[in-house]
């Protein structure tokens, strides 16, 4: 197993997604603004190049931090950064925004380092947090009670199998700790028919669904989209990328609910109070990537880029009921 202060694999450089499609589409790019995913920094440093005259860079990783020490100086005053979740972005800002963008999922420095435990592809301990403190992902699979760890799979990750990987968790960490990522994985694709071509790893929804438990990742995710309408000056920018339907569906429908004036009631429900949009979809779909990056990038293939332009609206509270948010009672 790879020591924390290792070289990573080699591997293709970092790449990242959707990043010249957000660039055309909040074009131009000018004025302050946040990277709330800074990752590799790729985002920031095409921002920068693009004509922002500050980013600020957020994370909750320190790896992050530590991996742009060789360049970041090259940006001066330009680059701020920043240790925090996105949830607190408009405090960490401490001023208007021009844009936001968000990266959202496990980043690919994450996924490379076996000791971080994110990936089933190389063993590592079954950790998964993105700040390096905090519960771990053993700490679930090994102290959770059954019927929470089946919530989990099955709310978190759509994994249909989630009872039956359930039940073989609780009798595997009968027998001993389950305290690596492939003992997890191989137990997994045991609850699960073989894998035929071009499926994805049998074990691929549930790793997802135990790493948004272990990072509360929708909770931070609703928290800080309505901390960006707080930051955000009229006219600005917010740009979120997704990797999975989930987080997908809450981007989607909290802009929707944002950016409706409200009214038009049915027989079924009464008429609700009209409202000033806090924000314009900017375009009104979803942006998906186009077989250029595709062929460059694979790790394009399920991202989907949604734009948003701030109006002048107040910011409020978003109705968390209306975005099907699956929220679980605490883990531990």
């Amino acid at each position: 197993m790879t020591s924390a202060s290792a070289t990573p694999p080699r591997r293709a450089p970092h790449i990242p997604v959707l990043l010249r499609a957000l660039l055309d589409t909040v074009a131009p790019v000018q004025g302050v603004w946040l990277d709330g995913t800074f990752g590799a920094g790729g985002y920031s440093r095409g921002l920068l190049a693009a004509g922002a005259a500050t980013v600020i860079g957020v994370d909750r990783d320190p790896l992050a931090f530590d991996l742009a020490t060789p360049w970041a100086d090259e940006y001066g005053d330009r680059l701020q950064l920043v240790q925090g979740t996105f949830s607190d972005l408009d405090q960490l800002a401490g001023m208007p925004l021009d844009g936001v963008a968000l990266d959202l999922g496990v980043s690919s420095m994450q996924l490379d380092r076996p000791e971080r435990g994110f990936s089933f592809m190389n063993d590592g301990p079954l950790d998964m947090r993105m700040g390096q403190a905090g519960m771990s992902a053993a700490d679930i699979v090994n102290q959770a009670p059954e019927a929470l760890i089946a919530d989990i799979l099955y709310h978190y990750g759509e994994e249909h199998a989630a009872r039956r990987i359930a039940r073989a968790i609780m009798a595997e960490r009968a027998k001993g700790p389950i305290t690596s990522t492939l003992q997890l994985a191989r137990l997994i694709e045991g609850c699960l028919p073989r894998k035929k071509p071009g499926q994805s790893h049998p074990a691929t929804r549930s790793f997802q669904a135990i790493r948004i438990a272990v990072n509360d990742e929708l909770r931070q995710l609703v928290d800080g989209l309505e901390a960006a309408e707080r930051a955000l000056k009229p006219g600005g920018k917010l740009a979120v990328v997704t990797f999975h339907s989930l987080e997908d569906r809450v981007v989607k429908r909290f802009l929707a609910e944002r950016a409706s004036t409200g009214g038009g009631g049915s027989r079924h429900a009464p008429e609700a109070q009209e409202q000033t949009p806090g924000f314009v979809l900017t375009p009104k779909r979803a942006i998906a990537p186009d077989e250029a990056e595709l062929a460059d990038n694979a790790r394009a293939r399920s991202a989907r880029l949604r734009v948003a332009t701030r109006t002048d609206a107040p910011a409020r509270p978003v109705d968390r009921a209306r975005l099907g948010l699956p929220l679980l009672p605490e883990v531990l």
